[in-house]
């Protein structure tokens, strides 16, 4: 389907039912670090349950709405970003992410977020993505804080973490200010 290159054997590729087994190893190894800020961890126990959303993945894809892109480093995956869904009236989407543990703080995140928001305002031509983030998840945050994002506020108890509820901060960019954030070389 697609693959972007990100860096020397670092890139991005759109997820596929081929792809349930590797995805199900790298959340299963991963999962004490990922479950501090991922509600849908503990649902993913087996390579079963991963398929029916990989089917929806496709779907979206298939219908014009986003994608799900696994991220590959030395040929291991080693994260997933994406778009939730493209309000196409509104030109706007949310883009979420996350990297297994051994593979954070090493500037791949970045350019994953980069690639995906070239492709949200150069070829889909929105106008507006946002990204939240747990309030105390500093290592997510940094990713729209390092791209230029604004720091829209906290959106209180927003969402349902197992057994208790948990603040997100939203940060937003609109195209004008990637434009910009661009033409600067990303100062």
């Amino acid at each position: 389907m697609f693959k972007i290159t990100l860096g020397e054997n670092l890139f991005l590729h759109l997820i596929e039912m081929q792809h349930a087994q590797e995805l199900h190893s790298v959340v299963d190894a991963s999962r004490g670090h990922l479950r501090r800020w991922l509600p849908w961890v503990d649902a993913m126990k087996t390579v079963a349950d991963f398929q029916p959303v990989i089917h929806a993945w496709l779907q979206q894809y298939a219908d014009g709405r986003g994608f799900q892109a696994g991220i590959k480093k030395d040929g291991v995956l080693v994260g997933v970003i994406g778009l939730h869904d493209i309000d196409w009236m509104n030109r706007r989407t949310s883009l979420g992410y996350w990297l297994t543990e051994a593979y954070t703080g090493r500037g791949i995140m970045t350019k994953a977020t980069q690639a995906v928001l070239a492709i949200v305002f150069n070829d889909y031509q929105l106008n507006r993505v946002q990204i939240q983030c747990g309030v105390t998840n500093y290592e997510s945050q940094a990713i729209p804080k390092r791209l230029g994002f604004l720091f829209e506020g906290v959106v209180r108890d927003g969402e349902w973490l197992y057994d208790h509820y948990h603040d997100l901060v939203q940060y937003s960019l609109l195209r004008e200010e990637w434009l910009r954030y661009i033409s600067s070389g990303g100062r």
